[in-house]
């Protein structure tokens, strides 16, 4: 976590320096974030079950597991379009609940009950939109309204989210305080201290940068490289070298694997901007797209990630619960 932690913090340093300049100062970093980390941490999933659940080797049930996965995989991913298609506001609201769930279960210890996981989970997932949409309620809302507009969709009324926002800052902050008061009360300081420090550290990350840049911080040099380096675990790959070459060293790993689907991706995405050229006029149209894009991925690869990846989280957890009675 101290390559995040380290992220961000530069983040917050240049954003406090320079908030004028900050945007052009990250992009470039964002940039190479968003295609090396961002897209490129997708690009292994089809690794994900094989290495779960030890699929049969050999070329021809390797080739029959590839047919099948990119079936299910596409197959999710069109439902998703089908949904941006016919019902663009229901389908706003389905990705930023699967985001919420997606990141939230990515950032939650995993040793504890299974209530407790799955709150900590989704505390942490609405933390991460409950604090833009406080401090930057009309950029918030812009990014929203466009999205909408650019699939064709109503806008929502102008009051929902300030009405909203109110009590889930309320839900964030209560939940976070019993959170940590259960994690005291059962002697586990260490634990409430990390999640605080992170919490507060993701806080003012979202409070000092416009929601767009903190979230491209966040989902590049934090879920994304944390998922990365998960995952290279999870395949048996180690950098096997000190700091600071250890992490030049897992992401080269990775890029071995991951890169034939990253470059699939990059040229799928080119294809389409070259489609859509004519509606991207606007930054907020190319912003639009971007955010569609990421839905139609976030479906199979959350629940990938879920069902298979998370798989040892959830039985640890139930285990838990049911030692804890």
């Amino acid at each position: 976590m101290w390559y995040s932690y380290l992220a961000v913090g530069v983040a917050l340093v240049i954003g406090v320096i320079s908030p004028a300049a900050a945007p052009a100062i990250l992009a470039p970093a964002l940039l190479a974030g968003l295609v090396g980390l961002g897209i490129a941490h997708g690009a292994c999933d089809h690794w994900v079950m094989p290495t779960m659940r030890a699929l049969p080797s050999g070329r021809k049930p390797w080739v029959h597991y590839l047919a099948r996965f990119l079936a299910g995989y596409l197959g999710l991913a069109l439902l998703m379009v089908l949904g941006w298609w016919w019902w663009p506001g229901a389908t706003v609201g389905l990705f930023f609940a699967l985001t919420v769930w997606h990141w939230g279960t990515a950032d939650a210890p995993a040793n504890q009950p299974l209530g407790w996981w799955l709150a900590h989970s989704l505390l942490r997932g609405l933390l991460l939109f409950a604090v833009p949409a406080t401090a930057w309620p009309v950029a918030t809302s812009q990014i929203i309204q466009s999205l909408l507009s650019f699939m064709g969709a109503a806008a929502l009324p102008g009051l929902l989210v300030a009405e909203l926002t109110p009590a889930l800052v309320g839900l964030v902050l209560v939940g976070h305080a019993a959170l940590w008061v259960r994690y005291g009360l059962s002697g586990q300081s260490q634990r409430w201290q990390t999640d605080a420090g992170e919490a507060a550290l993701l806080t003012a990350l979202f409070v000092l940068l416009p929601p767009l840049l903190a979230l491209g911080v966040y989902f590049c040099f934090w879920h994304s490289l944390q998922h990365v380096l998960r995952l290279n675990q999870v395949l048996g790959y180690s950098a096997g070298v000190a700091l600071p070459w250890q992490l030049g060293r897992e992401l080269w790993l990775f890029g071995q694997q991951a890169w034939p689907l990253l470059l699939v991706s990059l040229l799928a995405i080119g294809g389409l901007i070259q489609v859509l050229a004519p509606r991207l006029t606007t930054p907020e149209t190319w912003l639009s797209l971007a955010l569609i894009i990421a839905s139609v991925v976030t479906l199979p690869h959350a629940l990938l990630v879920s069902v298979v990846l998370d798989a040892q989280k959830w039985r640890r957890a139930r285990s838990l619960r049911f030692s804890s009675k």
